[in-house]
C-alpha cells in the first residue's frame, strides 16, 4: 500500500509547479465554488479567466487558474485533486459542507472500500475528499519510521 506523507520542498531542479488550470463554462463561478471550498480568495480581472492564488498562511500552495472554454466535460478526469480535512475538522463534516455548497458524490470505479469520498464541483471536476488529517500523517508516518 502506497503511504503518502508530506514531504518538505525541496527544489532539486530548476522549476516547481506553479498552477493547475481547470477549464470551466464559467470561470469566475467556478472559482468562488473552490475558494469557498478551499477557504481562499479568488480573483477575476476578465470574464475568460479567474484564479486562486496560494493562501497567504500557506503559500506553498498549488495556484488554481480556470479558463473558460467552449466544449463540455465528456469524461473522467485524468487529473483530479486529493483534498484532506484540515487538524480540528475530518472528513464527515467536509463532506457536509461541501455536499451543502452543491457538490455531487460521483461513482468512478473506486468500489465500497476506500478510505476517500469521490465528489465533483458543480461543473462535474472530480475530486477527492481524503480521511486523515495532517496530524493523522504525522502520527502514521513516525509510527512506521518506528518500526523501522
Amino acid at each position: 500500500m502506497l503511504t503518502r506523507t508530506a514531504l518538505p520542498i525541496v527544489h532539486a531542479m530548476g522549476i516547481l509547479l506553479s498552477e493547475l488550470v481547470i477549464d470551466s463554462h464559467d470561470p469566475t463561478a467556478l472559482a468562488a465554488w473552490w475558494a469557498e471550498a478551499l477557504g481562499r480568495e479568488a480573483e477575476s480581472d476578465d470574464e475568460d479567466e479567474a484564479w486562486l492564488a496560494p493562501s497567504p498562511q500557506n503559500p506553498q500552495e498549488l495556484g488554481l487558474l480556470f479558463i473558460r472554454v467552449p466544449e463540455e466535460k465528456a469524461v473522467k478526469n485524468r487529473l483530479h485533486l486529493d483534498l484532506r480535512p484540515l487538524d480540528g475538522s475530518d472528513q464527515a463534516a467536509e463532506l457536509e459542507r461541501l455536499l451543502a455548497m452543491g457538490a455531487r458524490r460521483v461513482d468512478v470505479g473506486q468500489g465500497p472500500d476506500v478510505t476517500w469520498v469521490v465528489l465533483a464541483d458543480p461543473e462535474g471536476n472530480e475530486f477527492c475528499l481524503l480521511r486523515s488529517t495532517p496530524s493523522d500523517l504525522s502520527a502514521d508516518q513516525a509510527a512506521a519510521e518506528a518500526l523501522s
